[in-house]
């Protein structure tokens, strides 16, 4: 699933394409894509309008138009936002084309992705946490929103009314970084670890972003590159490998019916004192 650093690199890579730029022409293939109208009401809306800016919130993706309205879209799974691929394949959602000659598919294999256009943007993300990339993120802020829940950690990161954009894999090489077991209650870190944990969120991000996101299934960059975020994975997708730390083997559990890796020597469900 693209997660935060996927969907940022997707509108670091595509804003200089499309800012600036009018939709000339939307074919929407699946009507199931659209949310809240229909899809003459959304092709009606976009036609003519101007990309002002991109802008990421969690895992969402903002056009903010010219009208003063905003295409949201959300890929979910599987969903990639491809710039003029050669071929239009038979997962493909929606075409977009732009004032420049350029094209974005929506391309989706297991056609979870959604998408809408409002007049507020707020009326889709406003039960969104904290960026955690934000200036306004402190360990303090992370300390409030975890103490009001007594679930396991791992859960808490996934929840993303407590903190927007931090998916499975990422959730799962924070706490490893932080030598947090996935099962710890939220409500029961320290401040010295949450402070730990805040600085593993903001230095994992970061460099994922700076790797252009994580290939490890469906995702590609708009223009059909990999990331090689993934490259740099310590626990993330390594059930029964070695921990490059300790040694031990790397196991897994369930947790939120996620899958969830983690090194149970350097990362015990017990601290150490």
């Amino acid at each position: 699933m693209p997660e935060l650093p996927e969907v940022e690199t997707i509108k670091n890579e595509l804003s200089p394409w499309v800012v600036g730029r009018s939709f000339t022409e939307i074919n929407i293939l699946d009507a199931r894509l659209v949310c809240g109208g229909s899809v003459e009401e959304v092709r009606r809306g976009l036609i003519g309008q101007k990309v002002e800016r991109l802008e990421r919130r969690g895992k969402y993706l903002i056009f903010h138009l010219s009208s003063g309205r905003s295409l949201i879209m959300h890929l979910r799974m599987t969903g990639s936002l491809l710039l003029n691929p050669k071929d239009v394949d038979r997962y493909a959602r929606a075409v977009f084309h732009l004032s420049n000659g350029h094209f974005l598919v929506f391309s989706d294999r297991r056609r979870l992705g959604k998408m809408w256009l409002v007049d507020d943007a707020g009326v889709v993300v406003c039960k969104l946490g904290p960026e955690p990339l934000d200036e306004s993120f402190t360990p303090d802020i992370l300390e409030q929103r975890l103490s009001r829940h007594r679930i396991p950690v791992k859960a808490a990161l996934l929840d993303q009314c407590i903190v927007a954009g931090i998916g499975n894999m990422y959730a799962d090489e924070v706490l490893f970084a932080a030598r947090i077991h996935p099962l710890r209650k939220a409500d029961d870190l320290s401040s010295e670890e949450i402070r730990t944990l805040h600085n593993c969120i903001r230095r994992i991000l970061v460099a994922a972003i700076g790797n252009r996101g994580a290939s490890v299934d469906t995702y590609v960059r708009p223009e059909g590159e990999l990331g090689t975020a993934h490259f740099d994975f310590k626990v993330a997708h390594k059930g029964g490998e070695t921990c490059s730390v300790c040694g031990s083997t790397i196991e897994r559990c369930v947790v939120q019916n996620r899958g969830t890796y983690f090194c149970p020597r350097c990362q015990p469900l017990t601290p150490r004192l």
